[in-house]
């Protein structure tokens, strides 16, 4: 953790902080890997989408992805920079607009290519076709795009040579939270299946869930299976990773409000796995939290949960080497990614507030939320 701990005691919580020099390490290594890759890297805002910071990302990369108009048109307003967009279905009503925001357009099936590509084409835009190598490299089926039966993108057995002559780039993506080996056998697969259609395209995008900036990432492996690619097949290779831009860059900052005791020691808490960091439930995972350890690994522990009515609201069993009292602060740990973007306020649950630590040693807080941000929501 690069920040001292007690200027945590000093926010209002619950609370996101992103952690300003954390963010710029990362994308100064995905700049280094871009430039040596001869790559672009985009954005992926589904997974950090916290636009006052996107005046410093776009220093480093080239653009954002979206997953529909929403996250388009944000792209497109407060980022300098390429906007790709795909969804696993275009609306009718909303496809002039999402057309006039971005710059890349891709489609995930046959059908929908076929309904949208004369007006795409019309507009100028660069399109692709999403395509399913159906080679699956994780465990985690949630977040599976190759699993059985899976939607999203094309298979070879459904793929459809004629459209080549409408498109300008193929699009896979199959990984979440991997390394580059995994990413090298996705590319053989795609290879074995797609390869011979890529002559006469502009561009390949290898998707997301690319892990770059974790320490033991192997980024030289990234570096050469991109050049090998593009010397091999004369195309534009992007990448579009969101949890790497603001890997171990945020934290989520809560207070003890009560102890209860039933059995097991449980910590009531004023954020919520359920509302503020859904992957908690979801994936599922264990977050980090700092200066805590395994159960029984310390002296002190815990069952942490939330002031929300949800039964299973629980975070986590965690240790300390202190006995935890109310009012004090627990810091969760890797909070920027997956969090703000997937935030709720189920049962009246306040949002957190979205703080920015500087360079400098500040907490600046960003944007606070209040009873009309919960009942907007509402009818």
């Amino acid at each position: 953790m690069r920040i001292n701990y007690p200027i945590f005691k000093t926010i209002d919580t619950p609370a996101y902080v992103v952690d300003e020099g954390c963010l710029i390490k990362n994308l100064q290594i995905l700049k280094e890997v871009r430039n040596a890759a001869g790559c672009k890297i985009l954005l992926a805002q589904k997974a950090f989408s916290m636009f006052a910071v996107y005046p410093i990302i776009e220093k480093y990369l080239d653009g954002t992805t979206a997953s529909g108009l929403f996250e388009a048109k944000l792209g497109r307003e407060e980022f300098k920079g390429e906007v790709h967009v795909f969804s696993p279905a275009f609306k009718e009503s909303e496809i002039d607009e999402i057309l006039e925001v971005s710059d890349h357009i891709v489609f995930n099936s046959i059908n929908q290519l076929n309904k949208f590509k004369d007006i795409a084409k019309s507009k100028g835009k660069s399109i692709g076709l999403r395509v399913n190598p159906e080679c699956s490299t994780q465990e985690h089926g949630i977040y599976d795009p190759c699993a059985q039966g899976s939607r999203l993108g094309v298979t070879l057995k459904n793929f459809d040579e004629s459209v080549l002559k409408d498109i300008d780039g193929l699009h896979f993506h199959t990984l979440c939270e991997q390394g580059s080996d995994a990413l090298e056998v996705t590319l053989k697969a795609f290879e074995e299946k797609f390869g011979k259609y890529l002559k006469g395209l502009k561009w390949v995008n290898f998707g997301g869930g690319h892990h770059i900036t974790k320490d033991n990432y192997d980024r030289d492996l990234l570096i050469k299976l991109i050049k090998d690619f593009k010397a091999k097949y004369g195309v534009e290779v992007y990448l579009e990773p969101g949890e790497a831009i603001a890997l171990n860059a945020g934290y989520l900052v809560t207070k003890a409000l009560d102890i209860v005791d039933n059995n097991i020691k449980t910590l009531v808490l004023d954020a919520s796995a359920a509302c503020h960091m859904p992957d908690v439930l979801e994936m599922p995972y264990r977050p980090p939290l700092f200066a805590s350890g395994e159960p029984n690994e310390k002296k002190f522990n815990y069952r942490l949960s939330s002031c929300t009515c949800l039964a299973g609201d629980i975070i986590g069993d965690y240790s300390f080497d202190e006995e935890i009292k109310v009012g004090d602060t627990l810091v969760f740990e890797d909070m920027a990614i997956y969090s703000m973007v997937k935030n709720n306020t189920f049962n009246g649950m306040a949002l957190p507030d979205i703080d920015l630590y500087t360079k400098e040693g500040e907490v600046k807080v960003i944007k606070a939320f209040g009873y009309q941000d919960f009942k907007e929501r509402l009818s």
